[in-house]
């Protein structure tokens, strides 16, 4: 057998191709790496068995990993799910509207001279001094009636605001008043305010 090889490897060199079979190579080096059939059963078996241990490991590996880290694998699943939905919000939320807005345009129109009270307001004294107002309460009692507050009464007149709630409650109790509004109407209608 140890000349048959030789003398294979001895046409090669000396180039008789035409002594050599077809597909010699190839069986040569079919021998070279299984040279028995029992060695290849051997091959055959450990790679089989070697990919079953393999596969056995990852698929006991994977459900390791999901057994015991369950809840934090489902806690990854649900801020994942809760991220997607909150950004998908988020944007649709904050998108940019079409804003219209309308401009109203004031027009002065002209009025006529006799709509204007040209005399300053005078004040009833008379129903005053009935009521027992003091000037201090009638000038509190007209700055309500323009709509200030109680702070910006006292911002004003440079006094404090309790000085201004006092004067004002004594007020209204004098007109018979529960409310703002009802003082300043109740004012108008005895004349005390513009």
């Amino acid at each position: 057998m140890r000349q048959g090889k030789i003398s294979r490897f001895a046409g090669e060199i000396t180039g008789n191709e035409g002594t050599r079979e077809p597909g010699a190579e190839l069986g040569a080096r079919k021998d070279i790496l299984f040279p028995n059939p029992v060695m290849k059963r051997h091959v055959l078996i450990f790679g089989v068995v070697g990919g079953l241990l393999i596969a056995i490991l990852q698929y006991t590996e994977y459900r390791f990993v999901v057994i015991e880290h369950s809840i934090e694998l489902y806690g990854a699943l649900v801020a994942i799910l809760f991220s997607a939905v909150g950004i998908w919000l988020g944007l649709r939320i904050t998108r940019r509207r079409e804003i219209t807005r309308e401009t109203v345009g004031v027009k002065e129109a002209p009025v006529p001279a006799d709509a204007l009270s040209l005399e300053a307001f005078a004040p009833n004294a008379a129903q005053q001094q009935a009521l027992g107002i003091t000037a201090r309460e009638l000038e509190i009692l007209t700055l309500v009636a323009r709509g200030l507050s109680n702070r910006e009464i006292a911002a004003e007149l440079f006094v404090s605001e309790n000085t201004v709630k006092t004067h004002c409650s004594r007020a209204f109790n004098k007109l018979g008043a529960a409310r703002r509004t009802q003082a300043v109407q109740r004012g108008k209608e005895l004349g005390l305010l513009p």
